[in-house]
């Protein structure tokens, strides 16, 4: 069994972890070769590392280990702690998994988020934030909530209108489409107003340099819910 630890460096006495951060991943020659890849970090990190990986031919298993701020994937799945699993593969037990499915928007990856409405601006001021006692925990989201809540009230109704924003949160998959909210994900292209854009992508902002957004479902991966 090979086992890979992306953002942490992890060790047990039963198993052979290998671990790298998320920066050197592209490095690996054989990442198809692992068995289970546990990637330590939020929403944001696990975005990344799937946009490196998301065209594996190898069905492999992911394991959380949910060290960010939000960690909405982790929580989607009632993920165990890293310890548990961990014990469970050293004891050669089976472990369930669950699918969860993951989208692109032109070359980038996401898996629940994606807009240009009040999550970007929420995003935006959250990571301003990010500092002192307010660095790991979610104490900077609920701040930047606040300050904002005044300009989400007056702007949304018009956002929701424009078909130039658009806020994609699969989460809320009981509302298919409610103006440019999203709940479910279809294959759909949006035309934006110019070729220089900020876009939120599960609490990432990344930016696009095409006034076409092409999204549309990708696939899905395999999370560890032993």
């Amino acid at each position: 069994m090979r086992i890979l630890s992306i953002g942490k460096t992890l060790q047990h006495d039963k198993l052979d972890i290998f671990s790298i951060e998320g920066a050197s991943l592209h490095t690996l020659s054989d990442i198809e070769a692992f068995d289970y890849i546990i990637i330590s970090g939020g929403d944001g990190t696990i975005r990344r590392v799937i946009t490196q990986l998301h065209k594996m031919t190898h069905s492999t298993h992911f394991i959380l280990n949910p060290i960010g701020s939000f960690n909405v994937v982790a929580k989607l799945h009632k993920v165990p702690k890293l310890q548990t699993v961990l014990d469970a593969l050293a004891n050669n037990e089976i472990l369930p998994t669950q699918k969860h499915s993951y989208f692109t928007l032109n070359e980038e990856v996401f898996l629940f988020s994606a807009g240009n409405m009040g999550d970007l601006q929420h995003i935006f001021l959250a990571e301003t934030l990010r500092f002192g006692l307010l660095k790991n925990n979610m104490g900077k989201y609920v701040l930047s909530f606040l300050f904002l809540l005044p300009l989400h009230l007056i702007m949304t109704p018009f956002m929701l209108m424009s078909s130039n924003r658009f806020f994609i949160f699969t989460p809320a998959s009981f509302i298919k489409r409610f103006g440019s909210f999203y709940g479910k994900v279809q294959e759909m292209t949006i035309e934006l107003e110019d070729t220089y854009n900020h876009i939120e992508l599960d609490g990432d902002i990344v930016t696009i340099t095409d006034n076409l957004l092409h999204i549309k479902p990708a696939g899905h991966i395999l999370i560890v819910t032993a």
